[in-house]
């Protein structure tokens, strides 16, 4: 699945050897995993044998805000933007947490009211005890670091688009929002794609923003103060000083 389309976590736990890619990091797994994935942290799980098994549950934020927990899953360490969660698990447990999942399939099927707050405290308990280990070392391949850094870069921009109601607002607005993201340096990432598509993560940035911006003038009856807040400009001055700086028109203008 495309990771634009991912708007959920996951947690997994894959017995197997296999390769998780985050941006400019390869992490080799040599047999047990526990994996925590998050729409936010573009990544790929890539197998490296036929003898692949485990389980995984997926769930929204809002799900798990319904608990009492009082935790939010973007501030817990294994979900927090800027890490790897991918953690090497031994055999006893991987077994441990198998049995965790098969409480948690055998609640799904039964007709207990209160069945969703069990499965909650189910998914708490495989979050902490992930945040209890170490997370795998990475390794760092230069050529194709550089390559998944673009190709994330403009997965992560692209993802924001496009905007199609008014209270929808970008969550990521400067190259520092991306480098971010991606766990690199703001300086790295801009080498990155400078090299790769010629421009700097500013200018990309903008350029489809700009694109965005003109679509939303011509075809929506939204005012020029809610467009440039669904842009991420608080201020309809900053929305108008920006695009008259890179179409030499203002939004009345070109909308006219």
């Amino acid at each position: 699945m495309p990771y634009n389309r991912r708007a959920y976590y996951k947690i997994s736990i894959i017995s197997g050897r296999n390769k998780a890619l985050y941006a400019d990091k390869e992490i080799d797994i040599e047999k047990n995993a526990l994996l925590f994935a998050t729409p936010k942290i573009p990544y790929h799980y890539v197998p490296q044998d036929d003898n692949q098994h485990g389980f995984f549950c997926i769930f929204t934020d809002t799900f798990f805000a319904a608990g009492k927990s009082g935790l939010a899953l973007d501030e817990l360490p294994v979900f927090k933007p800027g890490g790897y969660p991918v953690f090497q698990i031994t055999d006893e447990m991987f077994e441990e947490l198998a049995v965790i999942y098969s409480k948690m399939y055998r609640e799904l099927s039964s007709d207990y009211a209160f069945k969703y707050d069990l499965i909650r405290n189910y998914l708490l308990e495989l979050i902490h005890f992930g945040q209890k280990l170490q997370p795998v070392s990475s390794q760092q391949s230069p050529a194709k670091g550089a390559q998944r850094v673009t190709s994330l870069f403009v997965e992560l921009l692209e993802r924001q688009f496009p905007i199609e109601s008014m209270y929808q607002q970008l969550e990521l607005r400067t190259a520092k929002d991306y480098a971010d993201r991606l766990a690199i340096h703001v300086n790295y990432l801009n080498k990155v794609l400078k090299e790769n598509i010629g421009k700097t993560t500013t200018e990309i940035i903008s350029s489809r923003i700009i694109r965005e911006a003109k679509i939303l003038l011509k075809h929506t009856d939204w005012t020029i103060s809610e467009i440039g807040w669904c842009l991420g400009f608080e201020e309809i001055a900053h929305f108008s000083n920006f695009f008259r700086k890179h179409t030499e028109l203002s939004p009345n203008s070109f909308r006219a």
